[in-house]
């Protein structure tokens, strides 16, 4: 599990590195304002899909079925139904774009809107057919994960990630130079938009030529009446809202704050993006790899081995999460002012990104192990009680965001988000628990709160060496905000380690044997 979670969590981390660079370059040529908000607000309901399907409801659905056609009527009979499923996604995907993107234009023609709302529609205009080249990508990365591919699937992310970053730095300072500066931003703004249809294709035509070497021919297959594909729209409709609980949570209350301030949506997504890396690195690359893993269990009926592969999966989440959550919180400023605080992006702006933050983090462990739990459904067949759950998340949420908005800002939204995410995870465990009899999650919980305990010392750890470098050297160059992060970080970071040990949790012990296996295996 290490291994092939590993492979890929390799390639999440340099796509979501590139991704942290995206973000950074974005910040600096956008900052946080009313611009920043429209695009963020407008890209975030095309992206939406991109969550729901390249991580979640169309692989969550699409997997176990591959994988049976597989086990039961070979390559042939599999390769037919990965194409039907494709051609009914363009189909489907194609229909929706067509409506959406008339009605904006009607919308656009027939009334004024304010400045923001109206860049944000326009926006949204450019950057919606982004979705049928998702659902491709995705489709393609369900294929290549079932067939035991997960490092290229992951790769196509770097490339949607490098075409957007090239989109800012050699695309959007082309534009508008006839206008005066102050004037220009709202006009090289769509040099994004496009960038992200570019990118789109990037992600999907990286996946092809080792689908290819698998064995692979695009062949139009009708999806009327084809079994495969309401087999998979059956698994994954209720599936978007179980799988993707958290990203349907952040557009609710980003449309919330997009109505309040504009700004509140782009600070507050800086916060999310930052979370995503820790969450996208281990959390999903775990979640991608158990749900495989987990479908060949179901289909075995071998659900003993099955409890102890979900156990060993979140006890793995709960330790490299625990400690990424506690130094997001305690670093929550410096991190935020080493990363964006340049360019249009002010002190601020830091400020506020950072107080979002503070009030996400906490969530980072339920976040995660949300994605566990549901795939953990889906790989029983059931994709009814993550929906079900979720729906009740979702109304939870977007009171509590109403409710702290207003007070809190940014941080309210955090904080809603954070709280929903305990009752999701918590709702999920009860659930599953009296669908599978038991779940011999024991060793887990011992584990819960000597590694909190840990996770709590160490936060502490990090904030006092952080306070005691603002004091000492501050934060005045480059070297010295690197410093800031990294020295706390290091610190806190190897007492999470070494108290995980002497308290001889399990996860940390498997986890230092593998590192230094490969340690010796690469000198």
């Amino acid at each position: 599990m290490l291994k092939a979670s590993g492979a890929m969590a390799a390639a999440t981390l340099l796509s979501r590195v590139l991704g942290m660079m995206r973000v950074m370059v974005y910040a600096r040529f956008m900052g946080d304002g009313w611009v920043a908000g429209a695009f963020t607000f407008a890209f975030q309901i095309p992206n939406l899909f991109r969550r729901l399907l390249g991580e979640g409801a169309l692989t969550a659905a699409f997997i176990p079925i591959f994988k049976e056609k597989e086990k039961t009527h070979g390559d042939a009979e599999m390769w037919r139904a990965a194409n039907a499923v494709i051609s009914g996604l363009v189909v489907v995907a194609s229909v929706i774009i067509a409506l959406v993107m008339l009605g904006l234009a009607v919308a656009l023609s027939w009334h004024e809107f304010e400045p923001s709302n109206e860049l944000m529609l326009r926006l949204l205009f450019v950057m919606f057919p982004y979705m049928v080249l998702v659902c491709i990508a995705a489709a393609l990365m369900g294929m290549l994960n079932a067939r035991g591919h997960f490092f290229i699937p992951a790769m196509g992310a770097t490339m949607l990630n490098l075409v957007m970053i090239s989109s800012v730095l050699f695309f959007a300072p082309r534009l508008g130079l006839e206008l005066p500066k102050e004037a220009r931003l709202p006009l090289q703004i769509f040099a994004l938009a496009y960038g992200v249809l570019v990118a789109g294709v990037a992600q999907a035509a990286f996946q092809v030529p080792t689908l290819w070497r698998e064995g692979f021919r695009y062949r139009w297959v009708s999806p009327w009446r084809n079994e495969t594909v309401r087999l998979v729209a059956t698994r994954m409709i209720p599936g978007t809202i179980g799988v993707a609980a958290f990203q349907l949570n952040v557009l609710l209350v980003q449309s919330l704050a997009f109505g309040i301030d504009p700004q509140i949506t782009a600070s507050f997504e800086y916060a999310v993006r930052l979370m995503e890396l820790p969450q996208g690195m281990f959390g999903i690359s775990l979640a991608t790899f158990l749900l495989t893993s987990l479908s060949s269990l179901a289909i075995d009926k071998n659900f003993p081995e099955f409890r102890a592969q979900l156990r060993h999966g979140l006890s793995s989440l709960l330790f490299v999460n625990l400690v990424a959550a506690a130094l997001l919180v305690a670093l929550a400023e410096p991190i935020m002012r080493l990363l964006f605080e340049r360019g249009q992006f002010s002190p601020a702006a830091t400020e506020r990104a950072a107080f979002a933050l503070i009030c996400l983090a906490p969530g980072l462990v339920a976040f995660s192990a949300v994605n566990v739990l549901a795939r953990a459904f889906f790989a029983l067949g059931d994709t009814k009680t993550p929906m079900k759950i979720s729906l009740v998340c979702l109304a939870l949420n977007l009171m509590l965001a109403a409710i702290l908005i207003v007070p809190l800002k940014q941080g309210g939204l955090g904080i809603a988000n954070t709280i929903t995410s305990v009752c999701n995870v918590t709702l999920l465990f009860f659930a599953l628990r009296k669908k599978l009899g038991k779940l011999e999650m024991a060793s887990l919980r011992n584990t819960v709160r000597p590694l909190t305990l840990a996770a709590l010392l160490a936060c502490v750890a990090a904030w006092c060496t952080w306070m005691h470098w603002e004091q000492w050297l501050g934060h005045a160059t480059l070297a010295l905000k690197i410093g800031a992060v990294f020295v706390p970080a290091g610190i806190a970071g190897g007492l999470y380690w070494l108290l995980a040990l002497q308290l001889k949790i399990p996860t940390a012990q498997e986890m230092t044997t593998f590192a230094l296996a490969k340690f010796k295996r690469f000198k």
